[in-house]
């Protein structure tokens, strides 16, 4: 019978990074997309890291961050008595960095492809930068929206070596649906494994498709 808590946590795990990211990358996108400062490249260049990065490497130095020995993992222990790793909270964090230029890349890429004089108009009426960018830039980059929520949450969903490194392997705390698999393959119950990575691969595609989908029939909506 099919365990379906890895998948569960895995889920669970994926919405709340999600919701986290959308938060933190909307004005950080906007900031991106608008600025000229010079830091602009080094901005980008840290956001995008996660892509290029190993995730042993990047599991690697928040292991050595958020735990005990560091300054802030002491600090969390010390004051609120709370763990940053091996634990699900622990798995947020490295997923929040793991997953964050999935969420503001197509941001600031839908950003930077709004027609400026509509921004500016928004300003000659009076309008804030936040009311601009809640009422003007949002409703106008709704492909954007979506794919940066959607590959943000299918990229999380999909997390092995930095959620294993900071996690582990726990039942109902840290055993996600990836490492999950791994562990079947490690003890050749390939069957489950199978029937597990099918159920990744199958909603992998769901999520890519629909993604693609809605796109396209945005783009013959609004004439492009």
């Amino acid at each position: 019978m099919i365990d379906f808590t890895p998948f569960m946590l895995s889920f669970k795990l994926a919405f709340v990074t999600t919701v986290i990211l959308f938060v933190v990358s909307l004005p950080l996108s906007w900031y991106l997309a608008n600025t000229t400062s010079k830091i602009k490249p080094f901005l980008e260049t840290i956001t995008a890291l996660p892509i290029v990065l190993p995730p042993s490497v990047l599991g690697f130095y928040l292991l050595w961050a958020l735990s005990g020995n560091s300054v802030v993992g002491q600090f969390f222990e010390d004051n609120f008595g709370i763990s940053l790793v091996f634990n699900f909270t622990g798995l947020v964090i490295a997923s929040c960095f793991y997953s964050l230029p999935f969420m503001v890349q197509p941001l600031q890429g839908g950003f930077e492809s709004l027609n400026k004089n509509m921004l500016e108009a928004s300003y000659l009426a009076g309008k804030s930068r936040l009311i601009t960018l809640l009422r003007v830039a949002m409703p106008n980059i709704k492909p954007s929206l979506l794919s940066a929520i959607i590959v943000t949450f299918a990229h999380t969903v999909g997390e092995f070596g930095v959620v294993l490194m900071i996690g582990g392997s726990i039942p109902n705390e840290t055993k996600v649906a990836s490492v999950a698999i791994y562990e079947m393959v490690e003890v050749m119950d390939y069957e489950n494994a199978h029937i597990y990575s099918a159920i990744m691969l199958s909603m992998s595609f769901v999520v890519l498709l629909s993604v693609y989908l809605f796109n396209r029939s945005y783009k013959k909506r609004i004439g492009v």
